[in-house]
């Protein structure tokens, strides 16, 4: 089970986007970056919309769907088609698997990782006002500085940085604590005969204040195994590439483990080895492992792709329906029977972006614009064993629930749970692009 998707809401949007654009920002200073230049992620609220890729040399905002932006500036279809030849870029994959990472760009596919892409947008803006429309920028050096300075593996018990000191100071401001119809259900899981697994690419202590703020401070009753800096998607590979798993103690990495033996608390390690044990664990040659995450790159394609795991992708959109309304106008609550503090819709329809699941193509020399399913779209129906919006929203079924499932011979809306998105049931019959 993935962390972050599965048992919390990490960091509100506005706070998010303040705290991880502005530690981006300053980190890039305090960390090694150019003291002459010091940006700040601000801009409008809301509209970002997940499943974009920063070039990392033009410096343009790329979505898979035939949109770009030159900062926060978008690019005209005709430009576009002039720029790109009318072709995808190619940099991104085709049908097969989802984008990676490399020098060429970064994909941000969720939005833990979306104020970077403002941010980036911003520094664009401003080196193009600057210089008088530079068209290639090397800032991207800068932006891993300020990432290095915030998340580096010794930056919560160091204290440095924007973003752990805050999170420490304040947790209740940025987390929200976990339903108890969410611990009552992994409670019921554990009594079930399940072998429960909390899997994060963040470190131990990190881990913990969240988990002991969201879960309670007996939170590793809740786990048979917890696995910490597991540096996903590289968790899932195969020989020659895994890690082996390490021991800890006071959340420093101490003995390098051939094999996994036993549960317990341990870094880094890989899926193989994860499965061995988890064989003896259950007595079968080959157990079921269903894997919660909320992100396509680092939790869904890999795990599904690599190990055969069934997945379920928590997918934020799916909180809620706005019938196609554009980015101004303001979010209906979240309905259903939920505890804790309400939260509201994201938005499945941006203004510039157009929508996640579905996008308009703009026709050229006298064609007819056309509707297609979203690269994003495509890789949920093909990756995911279902999606859902929030663990809490299924807890309260019962264990045996059968859901309706993603696959070849199903229609594209069939494993969204608790219903597919309108715009989606709408447009049953539209060609994936």
């Amino acid at each position: 089970m993935g962390s972050r998707g599965c048992l919390w809401t990490t960091l509100p949007r506005r706070a998010q986007r303040r705290v991880l654009g502005g530690g981006c920002a300053a980190g890039r200073v305090q960390g090694g970056g150019d003291p002459r230049r010091s940006w700040v992620a601000r801009g409008p609220g809301r509209g970002g919309i997940s499943g974009l890729g920063a070039g990392a040399l033009t410096s343009t905002v790329l979505s898979p769907d035939a949109r770009a932006s030159h900062g926060t500036r978008m690019t005209a279809p005709e430009a576009l088609a002039h720029q790109y030849g009318g072709k995808p870029w190619k940099h991104f994959p085709g049908d097969v698997g989802p984008a990676g990472r490399s020098g060429k760009y970064y994909f941000y596919d969720n939005y833990f990782d979306l104020p970077g892409a403002l941010l980036c947008a911003r520094v664009v803006d401003s080196l193009t006002k600057q210089n008088n429309g530079q068209k290639t920028f090397d800032f991207w050096k800068d932006i891993v500085a300020g990432i290095q300075h915030n998340y580096k593996m010794s930056a919560f018990k160091e204290n440095c940085g924007i973003y752990f000191p805050e999170i420490k100071r304040d947790p209740g401001r940025y987390l929200h604590t976990c339903p108890e119809s969410v611990k009552r259900w992994l409670r019921q899981l554990k009594r079930a005969g399940k072998v429960l697994l909390l899997i994060t690419s963040s470190h131990s202590d990190y881990c913990r204040l969240l988990c002991e703020h969201i879960l309670g401070n007996d939170f590793t009753d809740l786990f048979d195994i917890v696995i910490t800096n597991a540096l996903k998607p590289g968790f899932f590979s195969h020989l020659p590439s895994q890690r082996p798993f390490w021991t800890l103690e006071n959340d420093e990495e101490q003995e390098a483990l051939p094999s996994l033996e036993k549960p317990g608390w341990y870094s880094q390690g890989n899926a193989v080895h994860l499965y061995e044990l988890l064989k003896k664990m259950t007595g079968r040659n080959e157990p079921k492992v269903v894997y919660f995450g909320d992100s396509m790159h680092s939790d869904i394609f890999p795990a599904r792709h690599y190990s055969n795991w069934e997945t379920v992708l928590i997918l934020e959109e799916l909180r809620g329906d706005r019938d196609g309304k554009p980015e101004e106008s303001e979010p209906l609550e979240k309905k259903g029977k939920y505890e804790g503090p309400k939260a509201k819709p994201l938005n499945t329809l941006s203004k510039k972006w157009g929508s996640f699941f579905i996008d308009s193509v703009s026709g050229l020399e006298n064609t007819e614009d056309s509707l297609v399913y979203t690269w994003s779209c495509k890789r949920i129906s093909t990756y995911s064993t279902i999606a859902i919006p929030s663990i809490e929203a299924i807890a309260e079924l019962p264990l045996d629930y059968k859901f309706s499932r993603f696959s070849s011979s199903n229609s594209k809306t069939a494993g969204y749970y608790p219903k597919p998105p309108l715009i989606l049931s709408n447009n049953e019959t539209l060609t994936t692009k």
